[in-house]
């Protein structure tokens, strides 16, 4: 991941905690920010297409409205092979970049809310600091409401 990162010009440099960070609340007290400042990197099974929305961990994905908002199949939780499969790393790690090929990928814009936002670096133990602009600038992705 480290490589990916760096090929993709990331300011930030993974960090390996001592303990998981697979919920958003998890990697906030383990790193001492505000839960919202967690870009968590949720994938989707919308019809078969693989669909990342990286949101703050301060809401819930309203899963409906992004699929209205940017005219999407409905969004179903993907299984844990799915995610597997598009992105290469097991769910509770899932980077928001360096997957096997490219994924349609949603940025939610609660998180331009702050200078510091991290998210997970492709393993539940690892995570990386970046910014929204960052993000969407790394992963071509749309930076949207995904909360209503």
């Amino acid at each position: 991941m480290r490589a990916e990162l760096a090929a993709l010009g990331a300011t930030g440099e993974i960090r390996v905690l001592p303990d998981s960070a697979r919920t958003a609340a998890e990697a906030a007290a383990a790193l001492g920010c505000e839960v919202g400042a967690i870009a968590s990197s949720l994938v989707f099974d919308a019809g078969g297409e693989p669909v990342l929305v990286v949101t703050s961990g301060a809401h819930r994905v309203d899963t409906a409205k992004v699929a209205a908002d940017h005219g999407l199949a409905p969004l179903r939780r993907a299984s844990p092979d799915f995610v597997r499969t598009h992105t290469g790393q097991a769910i509770g790690g899932v980077a928001p970049v360096g997957h096997p090929s490219p994924v349609r990928t949603f940025v939610d814009r609660w998180l331009s809310r702050h200078e510091t936002v991290w998210a997970a670096g492709g393993h539940p133990h690892a995570v990386f600091p970046t910014t929204c602009d960052e993000l969407v600038r790394m992963t071509g992705g749309t930076l949207t409401d995904v909360a209503s």
